[in-house]
């Protein structure tokens, strides 16, 4: 009886999160009240309470069902420490991003329609540390690599590496606005290389004449 408590607790849960991801993505993090998860997932406000503090909480835990796996990638590459691993795990989170519906809808709430207001300081320092934590990766690798190749960067491995993640980010974010206009997972790695070709690594790849 008490397995199956825990099993019936979880998969409200897993409705709340799957409600609030729907709701968000249709009319904004702001605009959506807990009492219309509650009603969307088929439950009620206090089962909400029973599972998250707030508003902040429960958007904290529907972004970790799909940035845990991402996060756990970075942080294998980060051991690593080559741009070629970067480049891997780029390119493994493009294809997810234009592959897997619940990433893509759960990368567009967190880049279009969310407010950082005061009860959201939460989720707004989450996402400055992520950011914070993939642009160290990004600097550890490229000095890493840049000893390797016995190079010395144009630019400090620190801004190089935000520069990085701002074109990554920023791929993505141009992408979930428009899908059709360009293909991310190409795009991503061909102005991967070219970046990294103008920091010194190694040259662009040539684009196909056929």
């Amino acid at each position: 009886m008490a397995r199956r408590t825990k099993e019936e607790a979880q998969e409200t849960r897993q409705r709340l999160l799957d409600a609030a991801e729907v709701l968000f993505q249709s009319q904004g993090v702001s605009q959506t009240t807990l009492q219309q998860i509650a009603q969307q997932a088929g439950t009620t406000r206090g089962a909400i309470y029973w599972h998250f503090k707030d508003k902040a909480d429960l958007f904290n835990a529907m972004m970790d069902r799909v940035t845990l796996p991402l996060e756990a990638a970075v942080e294998k590459v980060a051991k690593d420490g080559s741009m070629e691993g970067i480049e891997r795990m780029m390119v493994e989170a493009l294809k997810l991003m234009t592959t897997d519906p619940q990433m893509r809808r759960v990368f567009e709430v967190a880049t279009h329609k969310v407010e950082y207001t005061h009860d959201m300081q939460s989720v707004h320092r989450r996402h400055l540390d992520l950011r914070n934590e993939c642009v160290f990766d990004f600097e550890k690798a490229m000095v890493a690599e840049a000893r390797r190749a016995r190079i010395k960067l144009p630019l400090p491995a620190a801004q190089a590496a935000q520069g990085l993640h701002a074109l990554i980010n920023g791929l993505i974010q141009n992408w979930l606005l428009d899908p059709e206009a360009f293909d991310l997972v190409s795009t991503g790695r061909r102005t991967f290389r070219v970046y990294l070709a103008g920091l010194g690594f190694g040259k662009p790849e040539q684009p196909s004449c056929g």
